[in-house]
């Protein structure tokens, strides 16, 4: 399982996380900006009216309202990476990633705006009287070529199936299993209530809600979005506020290394490349509102809306809700709280542990230069020697010299070996700087399902000490330095769950109708019942190798979702054109309307 892991982990280098992918989302994002005008500003007003319902007709076809499917794909979107996507996104590329992020938001609003109206607008009616669509409906249609013989190369249709296929896999590894996973752990450590309580509890609930369709997801969602977004507003507020001295220095912070890159700190953060912290910021931001990902236009294509691009415009407010709101407000609260350059006691996670030859400090210059080079992406820098042998540990203390420990990217420091709760004593083995527990220090089957149950009974031999935190744990840590103190943890713990569980309400019925698309609608019911038993079983099992699927299938989701925007460009304005034409004529008091007429009949563009 580790060398399937090392290699989606590599074959995403080649993929998401390379530069071309950056350059192809951007690319394609100010592409559309550029052509159509900045419609993300122009239509934003626009934008909040048809969510309000002021021009609804009892007659459009749809199974949900704008609000309906807004709350929808909001739900899908926001989840763990607005709580721990940003402290990660913040924590590898320091404040400037944060300022990506919102360009990349920005960008994203007019993706989603354009990937939202065509699919609208090639979505199918099933014979039940149900909404299906999604960027597989448009691709089928729209992307085949038309030979002068008259034969037909199905390019749409494999693009189409391609589509769907990752989308199905992108339900579990991104909706799913890892949501579930992050739930699980997160009240465990918190409450100290079992996985397998918290998983069998949520995915009784799940499957009681995704049997009942979109219209039922849509009902929950839209209840859910709110009471979540709400909850965590007042923890956020709450630490800003106290640390009011420190919000003009964070946005000072934010904007000063999103164009400079991000500087070491003594005693913690490392540092960070402009190239990395816009690597970093780009790929969390898509991570985050899923803007070119195709998958809001499923969600989108349900809802009752006469014209495709009025529920476009109702897509342009989702990535400004989920990143440039939501994420901004995790943001604020980990710089205003000071917490993410310091190092905090925390227990270290094998995958961010390195042992390495040699005795180093962070609190001089040329210390934090051989550590930063090191953790450093350019492979071109020098980079430490990894331990390997056999290590010596005397009541929890390494006493072998010459060895340093980093964890999370940063020097770790005090740290000790335990076993349970008790210390170690004993010898470790050390491969290629990875801690290798022999056979006879892991947990028995027994202490593995006695450990789902009881907190401290884990007879695994980790280790604890000081050091950089990421991911939820640092955000956690940074609700706790506001007005509720150590409460705020369970306010991360509460946002954690209610986000994370809606996202996997949305994407069971993303994942729902791309299997209507690959093999129609009678499938639907046993791909709800894996998703739900699999939901289950993600509780209380490792999904380190799920998390590495889902960001190849995100990408393998992006690639022809974008490629397929960028050739039905001219489609797409044509589309929106017709649009304000109708409109002007359903709703000649609206001056937006006029004025679009007046412009394009004195400059025949729109």
């Amino acid at each position: 399982m580790q060398a399937i892991n090392d290699f989606l982990i590599k074959l995403d280098g080649y993929i998401g996380g390379h530069p071309w992918f950056v350059f192809l989302l951007l690319g394609t994002g100010i592409f559309f900006t550029l052509y159509l005008g900045f419609p993300q500003i122009r239509y934003f007003k626009h934008a909040i009216r048809i969510v309000k319902g002021k021009y609804d007709h009892s007659k459009d076809v749809g199974d949900t309202s704008h609000f309906q499917a807004l709350s929808t794909a909001l739900s899908g979107t926001v989840g763990t990476g607005n709580i721990a996507g940003v402290a990660l996104a913040i924590h590898l590329g320091g404040p400037g990633a944060l300022f990506w992020m919102l360009v990349t938001a920005m960008i994203g609003m007019c993706t989603k705006f354009v990937e939202v109206s065509i699919s609208h607008k090639n979505r199918d009616i099933l014979p039940d009287g149900t909404v299906s669509g999604g960027p597989m409906y448009y691709m089928k249609k729209k992307l085949n070529i038309n030979l002068r013989n008259g034969k037909v190369i199905k390019v749409g249709f494999v693009m189409g199936g391609f589509f769907a296929v990752a989308t199905v896999l992108s339900s579990f590894g991104t909706g799913s299993l890892p949501q579930i996973n992050s739930i699980s752990n997160s009240v465990f450590a918190t409450f100290g209530i079992n996985h397998i309580i918290t998983g069998f509890i949520l995915a009784v609930l799940l499957g009681l809600v995704i049997i009942g369709g979109i219209k039922r997801i849509a009902k929950v969602t839209s209840t859910l979005v709110p009471a979540m977004a709400l909850i965590y507003l007042v923890g956020a507020l709450a630490v800003i506020c106290k640390n009011y001295e420190n919000i003009i220095p964070s946005f000072i912070a934010i904007f000063r290394d999103g164009v400079f890159g991000t500087e070491a700190t003594i005693g913690g953060f490392l540092g960070a490349s402009l190239s990395w912290t816009i690597n970093r910021g780009v790929n969390r931001g898509l991570f985050s509102n899923e803007a070119g990902q195709g998958s809001a236009p499923i969600a989108h294509s349900a809802a009752r809306a006469p014209e495709p691009v009025s529920e476009g415009m109702v897509a342009i407010l989702e990535p400004f809700i989920d990143t440039i709101c939501i994420c901004t407000l995790t943001g604020l609260v980990l710089l205003s709280s000071g917490t993410w350059d310091k190092k905090h006691i925390n227990q270290f996670q094998e995958a961010d542990m390195e042992f390495v030859v040699g005795e180093y400090t962070d609190q001089t210059e040329e210390g934090i230069r051989i550590l930063g080079n090191h953790i450093s992406k350019d492979k071109s820098l020098p980079k430490l020697d990894l331990y390997e042998g056999t290590i010596s540990v005397e009541e929890g203390i390494l006493t072998t010299p010459g060895i340093s420990l980093l964890h999370a990217e940063s020097l770790a420091e005090d740290f000790k070996f335990l076993k349970g709760t008790e210390p170690y004593t004993g010898t470790l083995n050390i491969s290629a700087g990875k801690l290798v527990i022999d056979e006879k220090d892991k947990p028995t089957m027994g202490e593995r399902i006695k450990g789902l149950f009881i907190k401290s009974s884990s007879e695994k031999i980790v280790i604890e000490g000081k050091s950089l935190m990421h991911s939820a744990p640092l955000t956690a840590k940074a609700f706790e330095m506001g007005f509720f103190g150590h409460w705020g943890q369970y306010i991360v713990a509460i946002g954690l769950l209610l986000f994370a569980f809606s996202t996997a309400i949305s994407w069971s019925y993303y994942g729902d109708r791309a299997l209507t698309y690959l093999i129609g609608p009678n499938s639907v019911i046993y791909y709800r019942i894996v998703y739900v038993v699999m939901f289950f079983i993600a509780s209380f099992t490792d999904t380190t190798i799920i998390w590495s699927l889902s960001y190849i299938t995100i990408a393998l989701m992006t690639i022809p979702n974008l490629i397929g925007l960028l050739v039905l460009h001219s489609d797409i304005r044509g589309t929106i054109r017709q649009y304000w034409v109708d409109f002007s004529h359903d709703h000649p008091e609206e001056k937006i309307s006029r004025k679009y007429i007046e412009r394009r009949n004195k400059n025949g563009t729109g």
